[in-house]
């Protein structure tokens, strides 16, 4: 099953603000390509604008620049959600609430989400899709009586268990929140005399905005008539931001948790090259996910790096389709290998992660058939062991392969002559702060408890499967 990983972007008083967040989105498109949404707010009302596939798909000049008029705009990429790949699922969600008029976009995932869902739908709540995001929009509504939109939204807060960064329009006012741990990303920025937020700094470079901070654990930020109040929704908890998004999500030239990703992950293959020191030719990546740790691990080993597997760019991530299919024919079709330097050759992969391992099996099975003498592989994380509750696309036992087999069988099984893992010290000493981030998928110890039912809430798969309806009642 397969959990959500998004991007969110918002501005404030632009102009241009549907303009301004499509670039936003176009700069992480890398965290989702399954759908994209803009919703903005012209003075009287909120126009959306949303659709399956890529940024640049969806949108074209007639929604940019005609129909998504006004100056307040908020934006959502994603995968896959905590409901099934249809466009009704696609957010920013957006409800009417007599004058009130609020979308909101989630990056992250609830673990209590089957537990409120019964207690609002027993209360007489009807759900229109199956996200997460939904739970939390009742919610607000039910807490609105005599309080302001801000209090109603803190209100809900403390209802929630999870990982969840949140923009959320309502009205002329555009809200920001993040969990007490702080899972996910989310930073503020200014463009000109206009407020911009953002999952990752990489989104503010394209539009020449100025990064100013993090939102803080347990922060709500307030955006009211230009003017920006802060304020806290709980009581921040011990730091628990997601490691992958150093390892893995985030693009390079993105700074995410006061950490400059692409010197986090040359470090973490220098200290991977420290480990294991293997007797080789050169490094190669297995592009663009190993490029950053292949970088550090030749530095350190001394080993020439070589780029000799060529991506076509125009292929998506293959960890991030929604479907095992799609993945098989990415894997296919993303890689090509520089046959002069595979032959005869000792070679040191270094990869940032194996979840399932099907896509690396085939491309060793493919540099062997090239001829290479030695493939040993070096991976820049530790073994993922366990489901991520918290918005990660692992979330059963099953289809993790260091869960279920020892590391010589895994090397064997992906036809591997070695194979080491960064040991969890190893990832800690690459980071700035060792004590921040949730290690859940490697050593099992979840920072928030999980729920006996936390999973993928899926009308669709319900119909599939009889019983699950009654189940969830």
């Amino acid at each position: 099953m397969k959990k959500e990983y998004c991007g969110l972007f918002g501005v404030y008083d632009h102009e241009e603000a549907a303009r301004m967040t499509y670039f936003g989105l176009y700069a992480m498109q890398h965290r989702g390509q399954e759908s994209a949404g803009i919703v903005t707010w012209d003075g009287d009302r909120i126009r959306e604008q949303k659709g399956m596939g890529l940024v640049a798909d969806v949108f074209n000049e007639r929604h940019i620049g005609r129909e998504l008029k006004g100056r307040i705009g908020m934006g959502h990429i994603r995968y896959s959600t905590t409901g099934a790949s249809l466009l009704r699922n696609a957010q920013p969600f957006l409800i009417r609430h007599g004058d009130l008029r609020l979308a909101v976009a989630h990056n992250g995932n609830l673990v209590n989400t089957y537990e409120l869902r019964c207690e609002l739908e027993e209360q007489g709540s009807i759900f229109q899709t199956t996200m997460d995001t939904e739970v939390f929009v009742h919610l607000v509504i039910r807490n609105l009586n005599g309080n302001t939109i801000e209090e109603a939204i803190k209100l809900a807060c403390k209802r929630l268990r999870g990982a969840y960064s949140m923009l959320i329009m309502a009205n002329d006012k555009l809200i920001a929140v993040k969990d007490p741990n702080g899972f996910r990303p989310l930073a503020i920025g200014r463009l000109d005399d206009s407020y911009v937020f953002a999952s990752e700094t990489c989104a503010f470079d394209l539009i020449e905005a100025e990064y100013m901070r993090p939102l803080s654990p347990g922060e709500m930020v307030v955006i009211d008539g230009g003017r920006m109040s802060c304020d806290r929704i709980c009581e921040p908890q011990p730091k628990k931001q997601c490691i992958f998004e150093l390892i893995y999500f985030a693009r390079p030239d993105s700074y995410v948790f006061g950490e400059v990703v692409y010197e986090r992950r040359k470090e973490m293959g220098k200290v991977l090259a420290r480990e294991a020191p293997v007797d080789a030719d050169l490094v190669m990546p297995f592009p663009d996910s190993g490029n950053y740790a292949a970088v550090g691990y030749s530095q350190e080993s001394g080993l020439p790096l070589e780029l000799a597997m060529i991506r076509n760019h125009y292929v998506g991530r293959t960890f991030i389709q929604p479907t095992q299919g799609m993945r098989d024919f990415s894997v296919r079709v993303k890689l090509n290998p520089v046959r002069s330097m595979i032959q005869g050759k000792r070679i040191v992969i270094v990869e940032d992660s194996v979840v399932r391992g099907t896509t690396i099996r085939t491309r060793v099975k493919q540099l062997r058939a090239l001829g290479a003498r030695e493939i040993h592989m070096r991976v820049s994380c530790p073994p993922i062991k366990h489901p991520c509750y918290y918005g990660i696309d692992f979330s059963s036992k099953g289809e993790l392969i260091a869960a279920n087999h020892e590391v010589e069988d895994i090397a064997r099984f992906l036809g591997l002559d070695s194979l080491h893992y960064l040991t969890i010290p190893g990832l800690l000493s690459s980071v700035s702060h060792k004590d921040d981030y949730c290690l859940a998928c490697f050593d099992g110890n979840y920072p928030v408890k999980v729920e006996e039912n936390a999973g993928k809430l899926s009308l669709e798969d319900s119909a599939a499967k009889p019983g699950i309806i009654k189940q969830f009642c």
